[in-house]
This record gives C-alpha cells, sequence and structure tokens, in this order.
C-alpha cells in the first residue's frame, strides 16, 4: 500500500501564511513573483477572500487566468466576487497604480492555461485591463457574478475592456442582452449561437449588434419565426436588416442556420451578403425552394467548403441537379456532408451519385431517413472507388443489405457512411 506524498515545504509555508490575514497581506510587498501563483490558488481554495482581493491587486504577471481554478474547483460566489473587486480597487486609482501593477489581462474562460502558467509583461501605462470571458446567457436576469462584472464594466469604462469570444443566448429578454451587449467589446466575439425562439420582429432589433461583431467567425441561428400579424412590408424590413449584417462579417467561416422561417426563395439574399468563402453551410430543418437551392449551387462562397449540412429539408420534389452541381462545385474540399431526413428518392440519389464520388476528401456521408432501395445502396457500395464504412448505431462488420445476401466491411476504413432503412440493420 503505497504512502500519500508528504505536503512540500512550500504548499506548508503558504498555508501558514494565510492563516494570519495582516501578515499575508503585508508579505505581498517582498514576495518573489515565483510564489504568487500556488498562494493564489491556495488562497482561492481556502476561501481567504480579503488576501485573493490583495492578490489581485498584487499580481506581478501580465496575466491571471482565474477560469483555470474556477474549472478545477466549484468556484465559491464570495471567492469570485472578491476577485473581482481586488480588480476594481486596481483600476479605482488608476494614476496611483500599485507599484507590482502588471495585470493587464484578467482571463474567466474555463479550459485556458494553469495559473502556474503566466509570464511576467510590463504594463504599459494607463492601458485598459481586459476581462476575457465565455457568456451563456440562459437566464431571464445575469447571476449574481455576472452582475457585479457588469456593474465594475460600467463604472470603470475606458480602464476596463469586457471581452467576450464565445456568445451563448438561449433565454434572456431583449432589453437584458441589449443591457450586456452595450458593455462587451462586440469587436472580441468570435463564436455566436442564438438558440431562441424569436419572432422575426425580434432579430431585427438584435441585427444592428451582429453587425458590430467584425472578427466573427461562427455563426449558430435557431428557431426564428414570422408572426402572423406582421405585415409584409415589414417581414421584408427585418429580413433585409438582418441580411444586411453579414457585409460586415469579413471573417465569417460557418454559418449555421436551424429552423428559420423566412429562408424559402430568400436565400440568396443572404447568400450574396456573405463577404468570404464559407468553410461550413448548415441549414437544417428549413422550408427550401429549388430556386433557392439553384442560387446555393451558383454562389462563389461554397466552392471551398468542407462541411456542408441540409439535413431535414426536403428535396423530394426538387430535381437533384442543382445538388448535383453544388456537391461537385465543392468537391474538391468538401470533408463532411449531411443529408439526412431529406426525401430523397432512388431517381435523385442515383443522379447526385457520380459528384459524390468526385469528393476525393469525404471523410462522413449521413443519410439516415432517406427512402432509398436496397439496389441503390449496393450499387454504391459495389462502384465507390473506395471502401465505405456502413454506419447505424454502433460500428459493427457486417450488415444486410437485402434480404438474402450480406457484405462484410473492414470497420477501419472510411469514407464513414451513416445510413438509415428499414432493411439495413446489424447482424
Amino acid at each position: 500500500m503505497s504512502m500519500p506524498a508528504p505536503p512540500r515545504l512550500l504548499d506548508l509555508a503558504g498555508q501558514s501564511l494565510l492563516r494570519d490575514q495582516a501578515s499575508a497581506i503585508a508579505a505581498l510587498e517582498r514576495l518573489p513573483m515565483e510564489l504568487f501563483p500556488p498562494l493564489f490558488t491556495a488562497a482561492f481554495t481556502g476561501r481567504h477572500s480579503e488576501t485573493l482581493k490583495a492578490m489581485v491587486q498584487a499580481w506581478p504577471f501580465a496575466c491571471l487566468p482565474l477560469g483555470a481554478l474556477m474549472k478545477e474547483q466549484q468556484p465559491h460566489q464570495e471567492t469570485f466576487q472578491a476577485a473581482l473587486a481586488g480588480l476594481d480597487v486596481l483600476l479605482s486609482v488608476p494614476h496611483l497604480p500599485h507599484r507590482r501593477w502588471k495585470l493587464q489581462v484578467l482571463d474567466l474562460r474555463k479550459n485556458r492555461r494553469k495559473v502556474e502558467g503566466c509570464r511576467p509583461g510590463p504594463k504599459p501605462p494607463l492601458a485598459p485591463v481586459e476581462v476575457l470571458i465565455d457568456l451563456c446567457l440562459k437566464e431571464r436576469t445575469p447571476d449574481e457574478s455576472l452582475a457585479y462584472l457588469i456593474q465594475i464594466a460600467q463604472q470603470r469604462k475606458g480602464m476596463m475592456h469586457l471581452c467576450c469570444k464565445k456568445l451563448k443566448i438561449f433565454a434572456m429578454p431583449m432589453q437584458n442582452i441589449k443591457k450586456i451587449l452595450r458593455i462587451i467589446q462586440l469587436d472580441s466575439i468570435q463564436d455566436l449561437e442564438v438558440n431562441c425562439t424569436w419572432k422575426l420582429s425580434t432579430l431585427g432589433k438584435f441585427a444592428p449588434h451582429l453587425g458590430q461583431m467584425g472578427n466573427l467567425r461562427r455563426l449558430l441561428l435557431s428557431h426564428i419565426h414570422m408572426s402572423s400579424h406582421t405585415t409584409l412590408a415589414k417581414e421584408e424590413q427585418c429580413i433585409s436588416q438582418f441580411t444586411a449584417q453579414f457585409l460586415r462579417l469579413h471573417h465569417l467561416e460557418e454559418l449555421y442556420l436551424d429552423s428559420i422561417s423566412f429562408l424559402e426563395n430568400r436565400l440568396d439574399q443572404v447568400l450574396r451578403c456573405l463577404m468570404t468563402p464559407l468553410e461550413t453551410l448548415s441549414i437544417t430543418n428549413c422550408l427550401l425552394s429549388e430556386s433557392d437551392l439553384t442560387h446555393l449551387s451558383q454562389h462563389l462562397n461554397v466552392s471551398q467548403l468542407k462541411d456542408l449540412g441540409l439535413s431535414g429539408v426536403s428535396l423530394t420534389n426538387m430535381s437533384p441537379e442543382p445538388l448535383q452541381v453544388l456537391i461537385e462545385r465543392a468537391s474538391a474540399t468538401l470533408q463532411d456532408l449531411d443529408l439526412d431526413e431529406c426525401g430523397i428518392m432512388d431517381s435523385q440519389f442515383t443522379v447526385i451519385l457520380p459528384a459524390l464520388g468526385h469528393c476525393s476528401q469525404l471523410t462522413t456521408f449521413s443519410f439516415c431517413g432517406n427512402p432509398i432501395s436496397m439496389d441503390v445502396l449496393e450499387n454504391l457500395v459495389q462502384h465507390s472507388d473506395s471502401t465505405i464504412l456502413l454506419c447505424c448505431a454502433h460500428h459493427k462488420c457486417s450488415y444486410h443489405l437485402s434480404p438474402y445476401a450480406a457484405i462484410t466491411i473492414p470497420v477501419t476504413i472510411l469514407p464513414m457512411l451513416y445510413l438509415s432503412s428499414p432493411d439495413l440493420f446489424l447482424l
């Protein structure tokens, strides 16, 4: 039976120092910078709020990755707010800075480097401190810690920049969302998810904020519906206001549109405003017309797609040629293709099959919920240029492709094909 490792002398010294709050705070003036990270961790773990507050003010490194500690431990509200209070005190006297004041970034994001990974660095005079945070707005009002951070950002405007790389909005009144967006550096947002059930008019109110997110790389928009009480003129105004914002998004690479009710016969209006070629385009659970698909296949910004998703878009009554052209145009780069629940029939699939064969980079093709026959599936497997892995719920080696014949396929070879058919089942 192995004995637990004895505590390090450094840990014991830190615990002893923290028992006397006054001595711990006074010692910060003389404390070597390499001892700050372990002492800060101990103070955070032990909930020594006043010492923690003083340590933020005396922090000798350019970055304090507080989010790393919050991930490893369940943060105590009082402890977290003590760290923010330390920042507030530091910013309240910008012209009389602490002699050790080198803090440039307070990183509240999780999955970041640990405190021990900090490096010292000089702080430019009067440069604002950046507070980095990933936000998920899913309550009607901000929680106590976020409300406190917002309060500090409002009071110390100019001395503190609140930067948010990832923003998720699930459920929050628009007036509260706007209040938070007003204190965020909107050009810091790179990843935005809006998973709200919004009316089109609400999207119109949000649109001007979207246009200010000039460094946005990924946008997910879900569940936007049109009201029966809205006039056609008002609808067009809101849609134009929304699509015009894409003209300002010069770095957009990934676009996900799910359950968007206004896309039918208007997809070209969105595509025309895209400023850069997309790597990912996912349009799911939306009504599209054949003209929409034709515009999509002809658009310049789809030629470099790596990921294309049309899951839940009904293609049953459409000509297969626009989809064939779309796949063909992206064939040099396409890696993932999702055509689940599109209602694609045998005759349509036969038309797009040659284009699939030209997709040299394709690794995953998901085709669940389409009523194609076993003959077409066997043709796909037998005439493919490379071995295809058929998958249902789990990876196995053998599947029935007809009531009378079985084909054994190695599980280690890509591309991977996800299928769903009443005649296809695990052995």
